[in-house]
């Protein structure tokens, strides 16, 4: 029941992560704060549409 999610960057929305999730067990989106190499620091990144 692992459903494939892209995480995209909440800055320069792009998509640079990808990860799995349960939807039944976690229904609402998820958030990281994850490193992305374009703004070059740790931003918040945000379950996005695939």
């Amino acid at each position: 029941m692992q459903d494939i999610i892209v995480l995209t960057c909440a800055d320069c929305k792009r998509k640079n992560y990808t990860t799995t999730k349960n939807k039944k067990k976690n229904p609402d989106k998820l958030d990281f704060k994850k490193y992305c190499k374009w703004c070059r620091k740790h931003t918040v990144h945000k379950e996005g549409k695939a």
